[in-house]
């Protein structure tokens, strides 16, 4: 029998399963990989596609989209949306892994104030350069950076332009007060933007060293915690879990993107994968500032048809989906 990719990347034998839809929030909890709960929530609902919507380390907690058969196909614009992360550093200790689980590097008697703080914190937002840490997933030269960091051998990653939108002091002077060595940080920021690497960049910043020893994500594209459920509820529930009852729908990954209304006719050759006439469509539902790079919903009524885009003067589709 053929082999073909599973959802997270491995191979495996062709895929069996039930074909269950749609987005199931999972709250993280610290010690266990993303692609671990990956596997617990392909077991528990028996389902014949997951994925996960943008990967949280071991140490980290809180929100990990898992995509459900054909809402993998939406996995991508989710991983492209605003994190928002609760980030705890400690100060003077440097760490070969930029976190807690590291080995210490560096020391520094040097424990900056919030306000020397709240003074750094305007160098670190908008489209900023960031050198990933040397353990990471990144790849240099066809092997992961983590691989090569543990084998002692070098890393030489270069400098990548990430976007941080905000970031707000959580620490009171209170607290700061009675636990100088600690602040911890409310950030929002785009895709590929590492925590660790914001640890290790505000302290070298403020004459110092820091690593990251703590870190929740609070929100991932259009899931917060108010949508999560935990992962000792999934197990709990065992094989009388009804992945119904906990999954949201495959277009919830998309409502932050414009929706073109499509009728009956034109959905039935846009899920053929043919192009439809834009004209005809847009008539129906303008779509302002509509370009090339814009994916929006194509919809028939309430049933997501496709992901789509606008070229030369047609609707074309990204992504067609089963549903």
């Amino acid at each position: 029998m053929p082999t073909i990719p599973t959802a997270d990347g491995a191979m495996g034998r062709r895929r069996t399963g039930k074909p269950i839809h749609g987005w199931m929030v999972v709250d993280k909890p610290q010690g266990i990989t993303s692609t671990r709960v990956v596997s617990l929530v392909r077991r528990m609902t028996g389902a014949a596609k997951v994925g996960h919507g943008g990967t949280l380390d071991p140490l980290a907690t809180g929100i990990l989209p898992i995509a459900l058969g054909e809402a993998t196909k939406t996995v991508s614009h989710v991983m492209d949306g605003r994190k928002v992360y609760r980030l705890g550093i400690r100060w003077g200790e440097a760490r070969d892994t930029d976190d807690a689980e590291g080995q210490v590097t560096e020391t520094s008697d040097h424990r900056p104030t919030l306000d020397d703080a709240r003074a750094a914190l305007p160098a670190f937002l908008g489209a900023v350069e960031q050198v990933p840490p040397r353990f990471s997933a990144i790849k240099v030269d066809g092997k992961r950076a983590y691989d090569l960091a543990r084998a002692d051998q070098p890393v030489d990653l270069r400098a990548r332009v990430v976007r941080i939108d905000s970031i707000d002091i959580l620490t009171t002077e209170a607290e700061a007060q009675a636990d100088p060595n600690h602040l911890t940080l409310l950030v929002r920021a785009g895709k590929g933007t590492y925590m660790r690497s914001l640890a290790r960049d505000l302290a070298r910043r403020l004459g110092t060293c820091a690593h990251m020893d703590g870190l929740r994500r609070l929100a991932c594209g259009p899931f917060d915690e108010s949508r999560a459920i935990s992962l000792e509820k999934i197990e709990a529930l065992g094989h009388s879990l009804d992945p119904s009852e906990l999954l949201l729908s495959v277009e919830t990954a998309l409502d932050d993107i414009p929706a073109l209304a499509l009728t009956e006719v034109e959905a039935r050759r846009l899920s053929q994968g043919q192009p439809l006439a834009a004209l005809p469509v847009l008539s129906r539902a303008p779509v302002e500032g509509g370009s090339t790079d814009m994916v929006l919903r194509a919809m028939a009524g309430s049933r997501l048809v496709a992901m789509v885009r606008i070229v030369g003067g047609e609707v074309r589709p990204v992504r067609v989906l089963n549903l």
